[in-house]
């Protein structure tokens, strides 16, 4: 049990800090209050709220009240908010003054839903969140919950990720807890950095796992490359939770930025999401030293694999061995490929879960020997090391040709004109798709002669039918801000009327 004077965790703009005894006081009150409302082990609540600290404290509370708790996107439309409200089938719905245009579209969505709560203000169908009149101790019938989170949509609906409730001490946070110790150092005298947007699995399953262990946590509101190297400095952090756009953001700061802030205190930066490209992971390891470790899973928590930068270094472009789960690689038979092949990704003998009132896509995510997959496609070295190439999702077929978008992203986002870049397959008459890279500039406008210059940089690298036959410039791509393009809004734009796999 962490020390009741320690901070548990501090607002990184606001500053505005949280003992681990407040921190108990509060959940137990919120658990207090939630079983007043007649909510028992087993019910959803919902959360739908920007980082802040009351969204903090309603998750620990849950948690240890046994709920599933489901966090919803703030930059969600109303239609596909109201959606996951429904599905999910919550039955209290907590949110902020500051998302009262989206909750006010919300008041009939979600036909399990009875409670409405607005902290920091309220509207009209919500009542304000106020806890401070129950009691601060235990509730008589603790148990661990779990988050009920929702894929990010990005190839289509959101699924809802739902696994049984677990019995104490063996739930998903305190396997965090034991992985995040033995492999990052991760424990009770830690200082973790949380930079992304709670609604999404990694960052509140690292920040809830790091509480667990009695850490102090460090929460942005939201990310800031140039906040962030401020917060490791202030707060002497020593641990943090990256995805790989964070580290190219980071490195396109100017040099005197980056070299302002002593980050010497930061001995674990652990970055997952999406696969890294391979340059930008070595300019990090440069940067920062050989403390970048990767680990690649999904919300689905089917598996796992974990590399350290030394591993990497003598792998490169690899995500790790497996730590939960056997790895799996196979082909469209549903047989095992060959060392060094490529196929789908498949996890065996690891934790089970379903997709939420949709049997037919937990179904489809098996196969006949029961192993799961998350749609990656990816190949195992001979020592077992695994390599991630794209996800089934996002290939593109061109004149009967697979091309995956991840190795053309990977070579173009490196170059100092690019500031993001998306590559997607487009409609053709000759080959059915065609290979078109969306580029945001890392200045002004596009031009004529920066396509061309992408164009050629991979020609230098790829093979020619890899390589785009068009560039369009934009100013910005749908990007979630957990990092993960909405790849399916930009198909859209050029396939409205059109056949395509969006």
């Amino acid at each position: 049990m962490a020390d009741p004077r320690k901070i548990a965790f501090v607002m990184g703009g606001s500053g505005d800090a949280v003992d681990y005894g407040t921190l108990g006081a509060r959940a137990h009150q919120i658990a207090h209050r939630l079983r007043r409302l007649g909510l028992s082990r087993g019910d959803v609540v919902a959360v739908l709220m920007e980082n802040n600290r009351h969204y903090v404290e309603f998750c620990w509370a849950a948690q240890h009240a046994g709920l599933y708790y489901c966090c919803i996107s703030p930059h969600l439309t109303r239609d596909e908010a109201g959606y996951i409200l429904a599905d999910c089938g919550a039955r209290l719905l907590l949110t902020s003054a500051r998302q009262a245009a989206l909750a006010a579209e919300l008041t009939s969505s979600g036909t399990d839903l009875r409670y409405r709560f607005m902290v920091d203000g309220t509207i009209p169908g919500f009542e304000p969140w106020e806890v401070a009149d129950e009691p601060t101790t235990p509730i008589a019938d603790p148990g661990d919950g779990a988050d009920l989170l929702y894929s990010s949509g990005t190839t289509g609906r959101p699924k809802g990720v739902k696994v049984a409730l677990p019995p104490p001490g063996e739930g998903p946070l305190d396997r965090m807890v034991r992985t995040n110790g033995s492999f990052y150092g991760l424990g009770a005298s830690s200082v973790y950095l949380s930079p992304g947007p709670l609604y999404h699995a990694a960052p509140l399953r690292w920040l809830l796992a790091s509480l667990k262990a009695g850490a102090t946590v460090v929460v942005m509101e939201r990310f800031d490359a140039a906040a962030a190297l401020a917060l490791i400095a202030r707060h002497r952090v020593s641990h943090a939770q990256w995805v790989p756009t964070m580290f190219v953001r980071l490195l396109k700061l100017p040099e005197a930025q980056r070299k302002a802030h002593d980050l010497s205190s930061l001995v674990c930066a652990v970055h997952a999401a999406a696969p890294c490209p391979i340059e930008i992971k070595q300019r990090m390891i440069d940067w920062w030293g050989p403390i970048v470790w990767e680990y690649y899973a999904g919300t689905e928590a089917n598996g796992a694999t974990i590399i350290s930068s030394a591993e990497w270094l003598t792998h490169k472009g690899s995500v790790g061995r497996a730590v939960l789960g056997e790895i799996h690689v196979m082909n469209d038979r549903d047989e095992e490929v060959a060392v060094g092949e490529q196929g789908v990704i498949y996890f065996g003998n690891g934790p089970g879960f379903e997709y939420l009132n949709d049997p037919e896509k937990t179904a489809s995510s098996r196969n006949a020997r029961g192993w799961s997959t998350l749609g990656d496609i990816g190949r195992v070295d001979a020592e077992g090391y695994l390599y991630l190439t794209d996800r089934v999702a996002n290939m593109i077929i061109s004149g009967g040709v697979n091309i995956y978008p991840q190795e053309i992203e990977n070579i173009l986002i490196c170059h100092p004109g690019v500031a993001d870049v998306a590559v997607i397959g487009v409609p053709d008459d000759e080959f059915g798709e065609a290979v078109k890279a969306v580029v945001q500039p890392a200045a002004g406008e596009g031009s004529a002669r920066l396509a061309d210059e992408l164009v050629a940089l991979c020609r230098d690298r790829l093979a020619h039918y890899k390589c785009p036959r068009s560039v369009d410039f934009v100013d910005s791509l749908p990007r979630h801000p957990n990092g993960k393009l909405f790849k399916r809004l930009l198909r859209e734009r050029y396939w409205t009327g059109r056949q395509a796999r969006i």
